[in-house]
């Protein structure tokens, strides 16, 4: 539970977020106009129809041999100025777009206090997914509800009080835009618009229902609700967005969005059940328990300001709590049926957001679900596969056009318009290996889930394509002779330079994916050997340099003193798998890690979770928990870079995960990095690599119980020091449930 003794005075910072994948809202629980800032996630500018054009980020003007150029420049030179490449290679980004807010909904409640009343108080129940305030005004307790249901696809919420007769409210809809039309019949409030720089038709309606009074409709666009006992509304809202390229359309909004307001139905208590039903099936498979004592008076602001980092009851009450709000979080923003989580999930007010609220690839999208397999929200991949399924067709134009090559690629950002060129931002244009980067989570649902249809159908086609891409497009390095990504960039840091470590190490986990699929599915040997060959050529990306640090670049250039945010050269510690925990290439790491310090952005902090639990350092790992909390959390627990971005949410729940239970070895290890702060806990419900479920619980710093469910019949290794030889190998088989514990 978040909750709250006072009503939210700012969007990014206090608000609460509901969401249902496709939708999602913040509620402020002010008390005499009650606001909601609503979203759908497809309302987006730029893209076909707009105003100013859309190319895609292809190249508008032919660049023969641009690229071999660079590279040759760079065999002569080693290191190029990112401003030269991107002035060589770059180009002003057109009908590039941003995510909009949709609008907000104000319920005026005349009567209402000015200041929050004694007992005032608005929260976020994580295991309903409901947000509530209440309080008592005048001897009536007054009580709202909302929620965002994914079983409807709307949102929903309620007004009630203790005394019959006394909801009074006027709901009507505001805009930071002038391109709608709003109006009121029938208690239905309609908003139909389109949007003015690209054309996308927008719909939401709004149906209001009462228990007693009455509900009036209203010429200018509002309905008012006199006298209720109760009354509630059903929100739905889309766009004739469609995810197909080229055009980007598909039908008007406006039947959907009806059907979903009528189905919706008109008993407010049968909505919510199945809302929360369909919530509960996803939030409740993870139990973690570390000691914590969550405060009953102590509200979640002043919970957060007073996190000490230490191992106080309190302290490991905010970090549990803040370990389920990112599976709330997730939930929330990524079901199926609509796009991704984008860098802000699916909340955003602005018309301008902070990126465009886009798809940032350089580790900004892979991050939102990191967590998704481990913290068993599986179900909420979807929206990913298919968005990363719908960047092949553009991206093949793009290879085919700017490298003459097969294959697919994506650079540093995209949009839902499939954005897969390039932009002039001479840090944070050119990642070419984003494509290879997007693949992974693909193959991890497989790892975790073991469907052979799943990677026959919708994640092995992206691999190879992808890895057809880098057949391609890998260069001889005049240096060594090894094969090398040429230009590769470090995101956002340094040099251009050949084969920098994260391009390296990308390609590589890409290659040994790939090759691991196509032995599973019989693919064609011919395309195997090839990638075997280039497997064996590749420059790994791993070297120790001259101060016993992991390099970023294949030229040793590291600087000690620099604490750069981005760690990008440790991929192949994590998320990549390449890296073997004890080994030099892992010692190299943590000399790396140790020199960039333990500040940074938001998400920063939050990948520095998971590379220390990594390298087995869970004090350290809890420490960086710690930092993320204290300097990097907004008193709504949303994660800030700043400003606020949702991925360190979803990357510390990953870390939190990492700490407990690890399997990308193909080991399932159990508290691999527990930290000295969790004493004594347990956690049910997590997932590994290979098709387990295991609960763990533990005291004094050591496993004393672990149960295994298994999905698949498969050979098992498990590892704790639970068992006399420190590891267990037996054949698991599907469905049963495998016991041990601590005799001592």
């Amino acid at each position: 539970m978040l909750w709250y003794a006072a009503p939210a005075a700012d969007w990014e910072r206090e608000a609460l977020p509901i969401g249902n994948g496709a939708l999602g809202a913040m509620v402020f629980g002010t008390l005499p106009s009650e606001r909601l800032q609503f979203n759908e996630k497809t309302l987006w500018t730029g893209g076909p129809g707009s105003a100013q054009g859309y190319d895609h980020g292809n190249w508008r003007t032919p660049r023969t041999d641009a690229i071999t150029a660079v590279q040759d420049d760079l065999d002569a030179r080693t290191t190029l100025d990112p401003e030269a490449v991107a002035d060589r290679l770059g180009q002003p980004r057109i009908g590039y777009g941003a995510h909009q807010t949709f609008g907000d909904l104000h319920l005026d409640i005349p009567g209402a206090p000015t200041t929050p009343p004694a007992d005032y108080r608005r929260e976020l129940d994580l295991d309903n997914a409901v947000a509530s305030v209440g309080y008592t005004h005048q001897g009536v307790r007054h009580q709202r509800d909302f929620f965002a249901s994914h079983p409807d696809g709307v949102i929903a919420g309620r007004l009630h009080a203790d005394r019959p007769g006394s909801v009074t409210f006027t709901l009507r809809y505001t805009s930071p835009r002038a391109d709608f039309t709003a109006t009121a019949a029938d208690g239905t409030l309609t908003v139909r618009g389109a949007l003015a720089d690209n054309g996308l038709r927008f719909e939401a309606q709004v149906r209001v229902r009462s228990r007693g009074g009455t509900v009036t409709s209203d010429a200018n666009g509002t309905i008012t609700v006199t006298g209720a006992d109760s009354a509630w509304f059903v929100l739905a809202a889309g766009t004739d967005y469609a995810d197909t390229y080229p055009d980007y359309r598909g039908p008007d909004p406006h039947a959907a969005v009806g059907r979903a307001v009528r189905q919706a139905g008109d008993r407010y208590e049968a909505l919510l059940a199945r809302h929360v039903r369909d919530h509960r099936a996803l939030f409740r498979r993870v139990v973690l328990d570390i000691g914590q004592s969550l405060p009953a008076d102590v509200p979640t602001d002043r919970l957060l300001a007073t996190y000490a980092g230490g191992a106080g009851a309190a302290d490991r009450a905010l970090e549990a709590l803040y370990f389920q709000y990112g599976r709330y979080l997730l939930i929330a923003s990524s079901r199926p049926g609509s796009l991704p989580a984008n860098l802000q999930g699916v909340w955003n007010n602005s018309t301008t957001p902070p990126w465009s609220a886009d798809y940032h690839t350089n580790i900004n999208i892979q991050m939102n679900y990191w967590p998704a397999e481990a913290a068993n929200l599986a179900e909420t991949t979807p929206p990913y596969d298919r968005f990363v399924e719908a960047l092949r067709a553009p991206g093949r134009r793009t290879a085919q056009e700017m490298f003459g090559s097969r294959g697919w690629v994506v650079h540093n950002e995209t949009n839902p318009y499939g954005f897969t060129g390039v932009h002039d931002w001479a840090t944070a244009f050119w990642f070419p290996e984003a494509a290879a980067w997007l693949t992974q989570q693909l193959y991890e649902h497989y790892r975790f889930g073991g469907s052979t249809d799943y990677l026959r159908t919708t994640a092995y086609p992206a691999m190879k394509e992808a890895t057809e891409f880098w057949l391609d497009n890998l260069r001889t390095d005049p240096r060594d002779g090894t094969l090398v990504v040429t230009p590769s960039y470090s995101p956002e840091h340094g040099d251009f330079t050949a084969g920098a470590a994260m391009s390296q190490q990308i390609v590589h986990d890409l290659f040994t994916s790939t090759l691991e699929a196509a032995r599973i599915l019989g693919d064609a040997p011919d395309f195997r050997r090839r990638v075997e060959a280039a497997l064996n050529r590749l420059d790994p990306g791993l070297r120790i340099g001259s101060w016993g640090q992991l390099q970023e670049w294949k030229a040793d250039l590291d600087d000690p003193t620099d604490t750069h945010r981005h760690v990008s050269h440790l991929f192949a510690l994590h998320p990549g798998r390449q890296i073997e925990p004890g080994s030099k290439w892992a010692e190299a790491a943590k000399v790396s890690l140790t020199a960039r310090g333990d500040g940074g952005t938001g998400w920063s902090k939050a990948w520095k979770i998971n590379f220390w639990a990594r390298l087995r350092d869970g004090d350290h790992a809890h420490k960086m928990l710690g930092e993320q909390l204290k300097y990097s959390t907004l008193p709504n627990l949303w994660d800030t870079h700043p400003p606020f971005q949702i991925d360190g949410n979803f990357g510390a729940t990953s870390g939190i995960v990492e700490m407990l239970l690890q399997s990308q070895h193909d080991i399932i290890e159990a508290l691999p990095a527990l930290p000295a702060a969790w004493p004594t806990g347990s956690v049910r419900g997590l997932r590994a690599r290979g098709g387990a479920t295991l609960d763990i619980e533990w005291a004094d710093g050591r496993a004393t119980r672990i149960a295994l469910k298994a999905s698949r019949t498969r050979e098992l290794t498990v590892h704790s020091d639970l068992f006399e030889e420190g590891e267990l190998t037996f054949k698991a088989v599907a469905g049963r449930r495998y016991t041990w514990q601590r005799e001592d």
